[in-house]
């Protein structure tokens, strides 16, 4: 860690407490069979819905200090948004204490706090009231709102009519500008394009200079890995290490690379409650079909989905999206694309997925698996799993480039052919001399 941030670190430890969590405790009820008509609840009245339980939390406890930007890393489903959404009083803990002093910016779901009937000048007045600023503050914040968001043009326009571009600009606007004490952001970041983003980074990266306190949860690890003091990882709704930045995410990514040869994904919760839970299991193998999860750059692999619905799958499309470590999209493969439009999956299968050869160079890579019934998105799971690629069959020569420009390796054939140029002496007359 360098001195700079060290140093940092250790006056921030000798700054009061703002939030102080011991032994986090929450759980959901999630039913085993899920009635969606009401011929059926007339059908079986009487019939017996089971549940599991889910515990997303168990036993976390750490403190935050003031003016601490406070970095939450962790897999796809392991309990960072319902930490969050605990702290900021969307959910309520069953077991456990929340201490928070002074006021809370939460930005955590898109939209969450918004009247989609009122237009986006009147949301903005009354988020700010509710997050305290009072109505003269609001009016006085509404150009510096708009400004940062780049919806002047829209200040009238009822939020119906936005798009989720628009509305994640107008949220993060709201909550930059709120001058709260605590701010709470998740990964609602990656909604909007990449120029907003970036937008978005740079002013996360002023408010840390500015000595706020920030909770803030990404898979983009670089910018946790710059912007935060101290880091957590949770990992199965328990906290399993906290420390410096440089420690933890490389323990992260160490932790991340290995139980990614079968993934059960049946006991991952949505993050989406429309959404139906298909995908039940997940495996990597090499074309013996032996499950792995690790292969070498140009060599073959098998993506094995099992899933099970309740009914045969009308107009089905899986698909995988393969991402690099900090969650960039590098590529899509998608049933549709290669088969055209299947006419129905049955209601239990698998579906494998062949590449003949990974266009990777070595590195970890992360995946997101979705399905949909014609345009409707039955299951999505981001960033559920990952693999790593080894620098075996496309570096076989014995050759690993020193620098490698991007994220994929392409095979080609070079031929060197020599030009058949005509190459004539140049013809010479002799004149006579008297």
């Amino acid at each position: 860690m360098p001195a700079d941030s060290a140093s940092r670190r250790a006056r921030l430890t000798r700054q009061p407490v703002l939030i102080e969590v011991r032994d986090l405790e929450k759980s959901f009820r999630i039913p085993d069979r899920k009635v969606d008509t009401l011929k059926e609840r007339v059908a079986h009245p009487f019939r017996r819905v089971d549940f599991r339980e889910l515990r997303a939390l168990s036993g976390i406890s750490f403190d935050v200090h003031k003016g601490e930007f406070f970095g939450i890393v962790g897999r796809n489903g392991s309990g960072k948004s319902t930490l969050l959404k605990v702290l900021a009083s969307i959910y309520k803990a069953d077991a456990g204490t929340i201490r928070m002093a002074g006021r809370l910016a939460p930005f955590i779901e898109l939209g969450v706090g918004f009247n989609a009937e009122l237009t986006a000048r009147e949301n903005v007045e009354l988020n700010s009231v509710m997050m305290g600023l009072g109505r003269r503050g609001a009016k006085r914040r509404l150009d510096s709102v708009l400004e940062f968001a780049e919806l002047e043009e829209f200040v009238d326009l009822k939020l119906k009519n936005y798009s989720s571009g628009m509305m994640v600009r107008l949220a993060f606007a709201v909550m930059v500008e709120a001058d709260a004490d605590v701010m709470l952001v998740d990964e609602v970041l990656a909604v909007g394009d990449a120029a907003f983003q970036k937008k978005c980074l740079g002013r996360m990266s002023e408010v840390a200079r500015e000595g706020r306190t920030v909770l803030f949860v990404s898979h983009n690890l670089p910018s946790i890995e710059k912007l935060s003091q101290r880091v957590i990882v949770v990992d199965g709704g328990r906290l399993v290490m906290q420390g410096d930045p440089v420690t933890c995410i490389a323990a992260y990514l160490g932790s991340h690379s290995e139980a990614s040869v079968g993934v059960d994904l049946a006991a991952v919760p949505r993050l989406d409650p429309r959404l139906v839970p298909v995908y039940t299991q997940l495996e990597l193998r090499d074309t013996d079909g032996t499950p792995v999860s690790a292969v070498g750059s140009g060599e073959a692999l098998e993506f094995h989905l099992s899933y099970e619905a309740e009914r045969e799958i009308a107009n089905p499309s899986f698909g995988i999206i393969v991402s690099n470590g900090m969650g960039m999209p590098l590529f899509f493969l998608q049933t549709r694309t290669q088969h055209g439009l299947w006419e129905r999956a049955p209601r239990q299968g698998r579906v494998v997925c062949r590449l003949d050869q990974v266009p990777l160079v070595p590195g970890e890579y992360l995946l997101t698996i979705g399905c949909m019934t014609g345009e409707r998105q039955l299951d999505l799971l981001e960033h559920v799993a990952s693999f790593s690629v080894e620098p075996r069959d496309f570096f076989s020569s014995g050759y690993l480039p020193p620098q490698l420009n991007g994220p994929v390796l392409v095979r080609s054939e070079w031929d060197l052919h020599e030009s058949q140029a005509r190459h004539e002496a140049p013809r010479l007359e002799a004149n006579a001399h008297a």
